[in-house]
């Protein structure tokens, strides 16, 4: 059993994926369902596939001071700060708790691998030699992003960097609801980043994971992943604020230990953290009016979840996979499908699932496939990672 929480409010939030720069782009191409995913190209990718990529974002500066923080993940951490109004949001957030009381929790897969990968091809070159201004500290590390990120906010409080696969940037709201709650800080910036690479976008490949044609979760002739990247960000606050309606109200986190990249084949993790973040929200499966579903559309992940939600709802509400429109954005999939499902919220829509053509009769829940107007009152988003790494997350109205 899970305790009852108190829920904190979403008071700023902002988002860059494929669908585009800023929240209203997302919203916008869930509308008129319009994908994100393009067949183009990547630097030395020679496979087939479709990407979630993010235009235009190689040439985009960092601050000047910052510049040895330069990669494809921060750049993209940049671009997702300076919209939606996000950085002056956090700025008066700062004004009201200071800086050393504002807490930032990321999620991150790929951090800035992409920079690795080209210091060890020019090293190639060089006798194995890595160039002079290879940073792998400001780039690579995991925890570049935290440390980016806190020193373009300007903020000095705790800070923590998850890499937990797919869940990533889900599990920073558990992580920040914790720090707030036992009074480290008093409100939390949560975000996650992932930008496309050989790394992830070989590895996966090599797993049979990744899709030539365009992502069809949950459909019966599915064939894998699209890998896309994004960037989003979240401030919480406690509700008593009023600075927010939509709350953070419950999350749930398991791990199954089950395989190194395979679900557990019934569902029991992801619905033992669905399960949590239920009881902490204080809420029963009949709240919940949309499920924001992880839907990879690998035959194992769809198949998974959808056992694990059929443990846990007797009838299925509404529900969807949203990649979609922008691709498994992986270690960012957490804090795009949380923000996406505040915005389904707020603008009382349930997003189509994009591309499906046909249901997969051989698991039991049915998604949308159009986006469709309803006023919702709960919503749950699902993201699961390699290992069994599970997180789900329930945002809903603050009465």
């Amino acid at each position: 059993m899970a305790d009852k929480i108190e829920p904190l409010a979403v008071t700023a939030s902002s988002l860059v994926n494929a669908c585009g720069v800023g929240e209203l782009a997302t919203i916008e191409a869930i509308k008129t369902e319009k994908s994100g995913l393009q067949q183009c190209g990547y630097p030395n990718l020679e496979f087939a596939t479709w990407l979630g990529r993010v235009d235009g974002i190689e040439n985009h500066p960092l601050e000047q001071a910052l510049l040895n923080f330069t990669c494809r993940n921060n750049r993209l951490a940049n671009l997702a700060l300076g919209v939606d109004g996000f950085r002056a949001k956090v700025s008066a957030a700062t004004e009201r708790y200071g800086a050393n009381r504002i807490g930032v929790f990321v999620g991150t897969s790929t951090s800035g691998i992409e920079e690795t990968e080209k210091a060890y091809r020019e090293a190639r070159k060089n006798n194995g030699v890595l160039a002079a201004n290879y940073d792998l500290l400001a780039t690579h590390n995991i925890a570049s992003l935290l440390r980016y990120v806190q020193k373009s906010l300007n903020l000095t409080g705790p800070g923590q960097s998850i890499s937990t696969a797919c869940s990533s940037s889900a599990k920073v709201f558990a992580a920040a609801h914790r720090h707030i709650m036992s009074g480290l800080c008093d409100a939390a910036v949560v975000g996650g980043v992932d930008s496309l690479c050989l790394t992830t976008l070989y590895g996966f490949n090599s797993l049979q994971l990744v899709s030539s044609e365009i992502c069809r979760p949950y459909d019966v002739r599915r064939k894998g992943i699209n890998i896309g990247e994004a960037a989003g960000f979240a401030l919480l606050e406690r509700v008593e604020h009023g600075r927010g309606k939509v709350t953070l109200k419950g999350y749930g986190e398991s791990s199954d230990a089950y395989h190194m990249s395979s679900p557990h084949p019934s569902g029991d993790g992801a619905a033992l953290a669905m399960n949590h973040a239920l009881q902490r929200a204080g809420l029963t499966p009949g709240d919940i009016d949309y499920i924001n579903l992880h839907g990879t559309a690998t035959p194992s992940n769809d198949a998974a979840e959808g056992a694990g939600v059929m443990q846990i709802f007797d009838k299925i509400p509404l529900c969807s996979s949203t990649k979609g429109f922008t691709g498994h954005t992986l270690g960012a999939a957490g804090i795009t499908e949380a923000i996406i499902s505040i915005l389904a919220l707020e603008h009382e829509i349930v997003p189509g699932n994009l591309n499906l053509q046909e249901c997969d009769s051989s698991i039991a829940i049915t998604p949308i496939r159009h986006t469709q107007a309803a006023a919702l009152g709960n919503v749950m988003s699902n993201n699961f990672g390699f290992g069994g790494s599970n997180c789900s997350l329930v945002f809903g109205w603050y009465p």
